[in-house]
């Protein structure tokens, strides 16, 4: 019993803990003291990703770390969205007919500012949305949502597991801006 409450505490410490750490992510390349950047989005990529299962496992591990990415771009971070890249470019070329995410995946993790990763990632969305249709969904739902105002107003999509805006093309600035265009079940 005693060891049940010990872990129970622990892991409410590690929620609090990866929030903190979260709550003061902004585009900075390099942080004062410890850098917690990558300790906490990949938690909460898991916790996102959970509920959805895509029908290739190859793509279903990169899917993780594409809400990683998106989740850095929303939040104005570069350098995570670096990291984030970098995983997706391994994965994709695992894949059969990744080599464009793969190629896309390196050019945002060779960018210097959020604006090219941005640019970049409407590419890498793309290439990943005609990979997901064509692999379909196990379990769970995933939404294309569009953004009609990014690249300078030609619009540009991403995936998501929530129906909630959640804008990685202009981030803090536009958190909300785009809708749900369609669902992938």
């Amino acid at each position: 019993m005693m060891k049940t409450g010990m872990k129970s505490i622990f892991l409410l410490g590690m929620v609090v803990l990866m929030a903190a750490c979260n709550s003061n992510q902004k585009t900075e390349d390099s942080h004062e003291g410890h850098d917690h950047s990558q300790e906490a989005p990949a938690a909460v990529s898991s916790a996102l990703t959970a509920s959805v299962k895509i029908k290739d496992d190859k793509l279903n591990a990169v899917y993780q770390h594409y809400i990683h990415l998106t989740t850095a771009l929303t939040n104005d971070n570069t350098a995570e969205a670096k990291v984030a890249a970098s995983a997706i470019e391994i994965g994709a070329k695992q894949i059969d007919g990744g080599a464009t995410l793969a190629k896309a995946a390196a050019e945002i993790t060779e960018s210097k500012d959020i604006e090219a990763q941005r640019t970049t990632y409407a590419s890498l969305s793309s290439e990943f949305i005609s990979l997901l249709k064509k692999a379909g969904v196990d379990s769970g739902e995933l939404y294309i949502s569009h953004c009609p105002m990014a690249l300078n107003d030609k619009g540009a999509d991403w995936v998501s597991n929530s129906k909630e805006i959640r804008n990685p093309y202009f981030g803090e600035s536009m958190l909300t801006c785009g809708s749900v265009k369609e669902t992938i079940k």
